[in-house]
C-alpha cells in the first residue's frame, strides 16, 4: 500500500455505504476497503479506529447532504464534489434495437483539484 505511485479516492456514490481508495501502480489495480481506510486514518491521525470510522462516515454524510441540496463541496487542492444534471434523451435497447426514452437524472460528479492532479502525474 505504501509503494503506490498513483493515488485517487473515489466514492461509490449510488449507495455510499463504503469508500474505496484506488491505488494504481503501473497496470495493477488494488482496491482498499473502508475498513482498511479506517486503519490508515486512525494510524495517521493517532486516533481510535472507532473515531476514524465516525470521522469518515461524518464526511460522507456531509457531502451527501450538501449534494442533495444542490451545493458544491470543495476541498482546496483535493477537488470538488458537485451534482450534474443529465437531460432526457432517446436511447436504444441493445437486444431489440427498439428506441427507448431515458429520463432526465442528476448524477454526482468529482473534479480533481490542482494538487491532486499534479500528485498523480
Amino acid at each position: 500500500m505504501t509503494n503506490a505511485i498513483y493515488v485517487g479516492i473515489f466514492l461509490y456514490l449510488p449507495s455510499l455505504s463504503f469508500v474505496e481508495k484506488v491505488y494504481l501502480q503501473k497496470e495493477r489495480r488494488t482496491v482498499v476497503t473502508k475498513a482498511q481506510l479506517v486503519d490508515v486514518v486512525s494510524g495517521n491521525a493517532r486516533i481510535s479506529k472507532a473515531a476514524a470510522a465516525k470521522a469518515i462516515d461524518s464526511f460522507i454524510n456531509g457531502v451527501i447532504k450538501a449534494l442533495k441540496k444542490g451545493e458544491k463541496v470543495t476541498l482546496v487542492g483535493f477537488g470538488t464534489f458537485s451534482v450534474t444534471k443529465k437531460k432526457a434523451r432517446a436511447g436504444r435497447n441493445p437486444q431489440t434495437g427498439a428506441e427507448i426514452k431515458i429520463p432526465a437524472t442528476k448524477a454526482p460528479k468529482f473534479t480533481a483539484g490542482k494538487a491532486l492532479k499534479s500528485a498523480v502525474k
